[in-house]
């Protein structure tokens, strides 16, 4: 510290005679910037210490090879180097925070000073020398150094720091860096890099299944929300059949289901929807990209929907499957119907059956088929389809390349339905499933249909029960198929047509040749003594009683994902089971006579409710059977 004091004097005196400072060995580049926030916090932490000392900010570079081409602020050195240009921040300067913590050490006074002082830092050129840059403020600056003992180490009176700066007077044209401090706050952490761990911003999540929706538009609209709705909204198979929503209880499901990303399988059957109801579907369908699946069956919709719901077909692009069983489209609607089965691409499963399409409809829907390019499954049946509308159908059917099953059963296709179905198998290669029950076929018609079996080799299932051909028509249906050597019919339905030994002869030609044909047969003629048989349903009520069990307990051995429904194929899958673990005596034709009476609404399904009503039904039967018997006089 003597040394340091002797060595300003002289400077001083050597000063006051010759007007400047005596010359100094430089001191050697070091090639790199030192940190400006050293100083800094050294100031901080001599303060802390109780001893008040100024050091200057500034350090002392090397010229960089190309100057930077703007001044780079405070925040630029003590935030990794990053320009930031116009003027200081807001804030607390250095100095003032530093005159707090001087004001706070007893038996310290410090002069006040102006709000302005700045620390500068410049480059140095070797060779050239400038006045210093750094200076304190005045208040601090005008006090003698007797009256300030406590001033820091290697500063001067004037406040000017021991480390010379030497740069050439025009330094400053020359696009040097100068750094001012006076607007940083260096105790904030705005504009710093920290390794702290944040909290992260909370965002509210996208609502995938429209609940918010939902409750907002039931209440905007004035209706109780549906509970099964809300707890079933992220189900991927939405069923809500026969709950009774109408048109206005569907809207606030539509307005959901157009954010939702949850359903794939849209289920309203028996809802009465009506054209109202169908209209807010298919604006719901319109925006929504994610159901493929849609099962409207038995709401009363009309030519309006049709007419909305063909927009939907034409600019939908994820719907596969639809049916409309039960909703009483006519032939003006299958006008608009006949388009959008023409300019869909995507459709692949069409169910119009238990409608009231009729020979007009035929007409319109024919040319239709032909035309469609994505449509595997289409079911007509029982509609109104006959003469002009059925051959109409069938020419479409002929010239289709892609339909794989077409059901036309419990129409009125009649002979000339069946003989242009027989040309259209001649043709169509694609084929693999015709259901004709119930048309009014004859053995003339069997004779038609048989030319076109004789050479087809796609079909695999035929299905001609309940028509009048009798054993004769089941005859030429089977001689075709003994001269088409490629034919791959494995099922043929001949139920509720008696058949004689010549069928059965012939029968066994054709099982020579497809050994996996099988055939079902109203019998082999009326017996003599008809033995009398128990009724399924009888033999199913004594397994139940048998083995202790409750109609329910039953029924969910059969129902594996506790629906309360199961499918006639779960159903029939269950009964064979039952029939080898227990020894029932259930034949498949039985089973079949049991699924037909179950199935009151003939959608494949059967629920717990039919099931419950068709037991208590027969149960009822053979009450009533039971008391007639017993009330019969005896002789």
């Amino acid at each position: 510290m003597a040394a340091t004091g002797v060595h300003r004097s002289h400077r001083l005196s050597h000063e006051h005679r010759h007007g400047s400072a005596p010359p100094r060995a430089r001191a050697p580049a070091t090639g790199h910037r030192r940190s400006g926030t050293r100083g800094a916090h050294r100031i901080i932490q001599q303060a802390n210490d109780n001893q008040m000392f100024f050091h200057d900010l500034d350090t002392v570079t090397e010229q960089p090879t190309k100057p930077p081409s703007r001044p780079a602020t405070a925040a630029s050195s003590l935030a990794g180097g990053s320009h930031i240009t116009g003027g200081t921040r807001p804030g607390t300067s250095v100095s003032l925070r530093l005159e707090s913590r001087l004001q706070s050490i007893p038996g310290k006074q410090v002069p006040s000073r102006p709000s302005t002082c700045s620390s500068r830092r410049t480059l140095s050129r070797p060779g050239w020398r400038s006045r210093p840059t750094s200076t304190l403020p005045t208040g601090i600056r005008d006090v003698p150094p007797e009256s300030n003992p406590d001033r820091a180490p290697g500063m001067t009176s004037e406040g000017e720091s021991d480390v010379e700066d030497s740069r050439t007077p025009s330094a400053a044209m020359h696009g040097l860096d100068i750094l001012d401090f006076g607007g940083v706050d260096i105790f904030t952490e705005n504009g710093w890099d920290t390794d702290l761990e944040e909290e992260p911003e909370v965002k509210e999540s996208f609502d995938v299944t429209g609940r918010t929706v939902y409750i907002e538009s039931c209440k905007h609209n004035g209706i109780i929300p549906a509970s099964y709705f809300l707890r079933h909204m992220k189900d991927s198979h939405l069923k809500m059949k026969h709950h009774g929503l109408g048109p206005k209880g569907v809207k606030p499901i539509a307005v959901a289901l157009v954010s939702n990303t949850c359903v794939l399988r849209l289920s309203l059957t028996d809802n009465w929807l009506g054209n109202e109801g169908g209209r807010h579907l298919c604006e719901m369908l319109k925006e929504n990209c994610y159901i493929t699946e849609l099962d409207l069956s038995d709401n009363q919709l009309g030519v309006s929907f049709a007419e909305n719901f063909t927009s939907v077909l034409n600019n939908n692009s994820t719907l596969t499957h639809v049916t409309l069983t039960g909703n009483f489209l006519d032939d003006k609607a299958a006008i608009y119907l006949a388009d959008a089965i023409m300019n869909t691409t995507r459709l692949e499963y069409l169910n119009l059956s238990r409608n009231k399409l009729g020979e007009v409809a035929g007409v319109a829907l024919g040319p239709a088929i032909a035309e469609n390019s994505s449509i595997k499954h289409l079911d007509l049946s029982w509609n109104h389809l006959r003469r002009k509308g059925a051959i109409a159908v069938a020419q479409g059917i002929k010239h289709n390349v892609l339909m794989q099953s077409v059901n036309l059963s419990w129409n009125g296709v009649g002979n000339d339905g069946a003989k242009a179905l027989g040309d259209a198998l001649k043709v169509n290669s694609a084929l693999e499933e015709l259901d004709i029950t119930n048309n009014r076929i004859t053995t003339e018609g069997s004779v038609f249909l048989g030319k076109g079996i004789a050479v087809n080799e796609s079909l695999k299932v035929l299905k001609m029960a309940r028509n009048p051909m009798q054993s004769a028509g089941c005859y030429a249906i089977c001689a075709a198929m003994l001269k088409n050597p490629n034919s791959i019919i494995t099922s043929i339905d001949f139920s509720d047509i008696l058949v004689n030994s010549d069928f059965g002869d012939i029968l066994k030609k054709v099982r020579e040749q497809l050994p996996a044909l099988k055939v079902r047969t109203g019998g082999d003629g009326v017996p003599l003594r008809p033995k009398a048989k128990l009724h399924p349903m009888t033999k199913l009520t004594n397994y139940i009683e048998k083995n202790n069990l409750r109609l329910v307990d039953f029924f969910r051995t059969l129902d594996k994902d506790g629906s309360m429904g199961v499918t006639r194929e779960e159903f029939s899958q269950g009964l064979a089971w039952i029939r080898k673990e227990s020894g029932i005596k259930m034949t498949d034709d039985e089973i079949n006579l049991l699924l037909d009476e179950l199935d009151k609404d003939n959608d494949g399904e059967i629920n717990y409710s039919e099931l419950v009503i068709g037991h208590q039904g027969f149960t009822e039967k053979e009450k009533k059977m039971a008391s007639t018997i017993m009330s019969l006089p005896t002789s």
